[in-house]
């Protein structure tokens, strides 16, 4: 795979990655910040964008900021469980580390976070 595409529009803090720029995709929000494109048949990452992009790569007191990964309760359970294969699949994750928050035993909410920041903003 050749390297990935990547736009960043500062008017809207939008980073856009793509994998593979002008194919057709499947999209899957994340979260309200993150939309996965996939290709479902191929079960490969196609392209990544991030909303509000500077919030995202922002470090917090304690470290880098996690997102809950609201959007996988959404699904149906085969295509979780594919979103959750190609999130611990390079490309993306290259980019993002998956893990999981668990407020009690018996709840289990995964997480997301930049294992690097693909761009800098200086702010």
């Amino acid at each position: 795979m050749d390297k990935p595409h990547i736009a960043y529009d500062e008017t809207s803090d939008t980073l856009v990655i793509a994998f593979e720029p002008g194919r057709p995709a499947t999209g899957i929000e994340l979260n309200e910040h993150i939309l996965l494109r996939i290709d479902k048949d191929q079960r490969k990452a196609i392209g990544i964008t991030f909303l509000d992009y500077s919030l995202l790569a922002q470090r917090a007191d304690y470290g880098p900021r996690s997102f809950p990964v609201t959007g996988l309760s959404k699904l149906p359970d085969e295509l979780r469980q594919l979103v959750l294969d190609i999130l611990q699949q390079a490309p993306v994750s290259d980019i993002l580390d998956l893990s999981t928050y668990t407020p009690s035993y018996a709840e289990a909410i995964p997480i997301t976070l930049f294992r690097k920041a693909p761009l800098s903003i200086a702010g």
